[in-house]
């Protein structure tokens, strides 16, 4: 897998799936756990959904 995921995205997608575990723990729902997704194409560095549009936050231009 490429990396299709920049540090500004990262650091947001941590962010934002934190807020949501946290919520949802909070609440004591399981909808908590949607926080994941966010958490891990963080980690991983890659997001399937923007293989379909081409989004590239990497920054980083493939050398031939």
């Amino acid at each position: 897998m490429k990396t299709n995921v920049g540090t500004i995205d990262r650091i947001l997608r941590i962010v934002i799936g934190c807020a949501i575990l946290g919520a949802g723990y909070a609440l004591k729902s399981w909808w908590g756990l949607v926080g994941l997704v966010p958490l891990l194409t963080a980690a991983f560095g890659y997001c399937p959904a923007y293989l379909p549009f081409g989004i590239n936050t990497c920054g980083l231009k493939d050398k031939e």
